[in-house]
């Protein structure tokens, strides 16, 4: 049987990264089998739902590398993709069951329903509503008023399915009232098109949140009144804030837009919510190729996970500075856009030859444009706090001395150049410690940064003798501060 697997997010906001898990192992799934990776569009709440928001869903996946082999955008032999695109399809379906009597047209108003709810918490304040069956057994026609479909849920037995996650589920039936399939609008609810597009798309397993298992039992309902073969279903275990309440925006649970704005690598990020329901022994670290290999469902746990900042940080750094998991390449493709978004022109060349010196410290990749930051710049930006402590009037001379150094200098390589400062040192009767930090600061403009002399290199040596010298001119006067404003 040919893997296909679907995920179907709402059009009403952008891509929370609990969709995102939910799209991954689902994805994981399509890709170790072989299968078929559906995105479906649930645009049926017509007020929130735009396409602006689709789009933004759409490139979210696209940067994450979700691909999908059928969908909204590229079509499939399964399509329209958009809920709002497939009323007919509903109709047709809802027909189906109200014609076996397995489903009927409820005319009943909202006001009916309020008297009716009304009526029963008079007698118990602590009772829990259920239609009260008020249509079922009428035989109301098209046009006679206005009507929802209402399925007809059996009162005695239960559902039972087997969860890939939870293992036997089962669900008595008189839990359920008559449930409403299609509003007077003809635009289906919730489970009614999902269980649709599910069956008319071909869909063979089910995976989504826990928080979605009150809905399998009405779902599976429905299969059976089609006479529909069962999808497998395998539902996830919830993540969770720090505090243990719902994950949301307060608990740092951004969207993947904000995430892409912040410079955390797409693989990184995926890697992190792969732990979220699913281990692979001790380890942490997965390349996206890893997941695809080792994922499996026997492997998925049932407890909740929690939203770690710290450990997400974590996973980022081990992304950005391993070059097993992320090249050089793709590392300087994504950072030419966070240092051109500082107002500098990217140096490709510059870039490839500073990235040793940067890759095992930048956090993400706006953190390494501002660690690069120095390099694209003719003059660094000074540190303020920095300027003040370590540009002052006795390194004055001394910062001269270097310039004058590098000048000379006829091999300008790291070790060269070390060694000639040593030289140096020794001739002014001075230590490193007191010249080391006025030289970084004016060679970065910051207090701290790489080797002194793998920066002096890849500056050159007409940008590191001009800001000696402009740091030397500085330290001279107490004018400084007005000189740099």
């Amino acid at each position: 049987m040919t893997v296909r697997v679907r995920f179907a997010p709402s059009p009403t906001g952008y891509l929370h990264i609990g969709g995102v898990r939910t799209a991954l192992f689902n994805w994981l799934w399509a890709k170790k089998t072989g299968g078929t990776f559906v995105l479906r569009i649930e645009d049926t709440d017509q007020a929130r739902s735009t396409p602006e928001n689709e789009q933004i869903i759409l490139e979210s996946l696209r940067w994450l590398g979700l691909d999908w082999g059928e969908g909204p955008d590229i079509g499939g032999a399964f399509g329209p993709y958009r809920q709002m695109e497939r009323l007919a399809l509903y109709d047709e379906y809802a027909r189906r069951l109200i014609d076996q009597g397995l489903a009927y047209r409820c005319t009943c108003t909202k006001e009916d329903l309020e008297k009716a709810r009304a009526e029963i918490t008079a007698k118990d304040p602590k009772a829990q509503f259920r239609y009260p069956g008020t249509c079922r057994d009428k035989d109301h026609q098209p046009g006679d008023k206005p009507f929802v479909v209402r399925m007809k849920v059996p009162s005695d037995g239960a559902i039972t399915y087997q969860d890939l996650v939870f293992g036997e589920v089962t669900t008595p039936n008189n839990t359920h009232q008559d449930f409403v399939l299609v509003r007077s609008d003809g635009v289906p609810l919730y489970n009614f098109g999902a269980v649709v597009d599910d069956i008319s798309m071909g869909i063979t397993l089910v995976a989504r949140g826990r928080d979605h298992m009150i809905n399998t039992p009405p779902q599976i309902l429905l299969y059976q009144a089609f006479g529909a073969k069962l999808p497998q279903f395998a539902h996830l275990p919830m993540m969770l804030g720090a505090d243990g309440a719902k994950l949301s925006k307060r608990h740092g649970a951004v969207s993947v837009g904000e995430y892409k704005n912040t410079g955390i690598p797409p693989h990184a990020l995926l890697n992190y919510l792969s732990r979220f329901g699913w281990s692979f022994g001790d380890e942490e670290i997965f390349s996206l190729d890893d997941l695809v290999q080792k994922f499996d469902w026997e492997r998925c746990g049932r407890g909740d996970g929690k939203f770690d900042q710290k450990k997400f940080a974590a996973v980022t750094f081990e992304h950005m500075k391993s070059a097993n998991l992320l090249s050089d390449d793709a590392y300087l493709d994504a950072l030419k856009g966070f240092v051109e978004a500082r107002g500098l022109q990217f140096d490709r060349e510059l870039a490839q030859r500073a990235l040793p010196l940067v890759r095992e410290r930048g956090q993400n990749w706006a953190n390494a444009a501002e660690l690069m930051d120095y390099f694209f710049r003719e003059e660094p930006v000074f540190d303020e706090k920095a300027r003040t402590k370590f540009l002052v009037p006795a390194v004055t001379a001394p910062l001269n001395a270097v310039a004058d150094m590098l000048e000379k200098a006829t091999d300008f390589t790291a070790p060269a150049l070390e060694a000639a400062f040593q030289q140096l040192l020794a001739e002014l009767g001075l230590e490193m410690k007191v010249l080391a930090q006025p030289m970084r600061v004016a060679l970065t403009g910051r207090s701290a940064s790489p080797g002194l002399f793998e920066v002096a290199v890849l500056l050159g040596a007409r940008r590191s003798v001009a800001r000696l010298r402009k740091a030397a001119s500085l330290a001279q006067s107490t004018e400084g501060e007005k000189a740099q404003s």
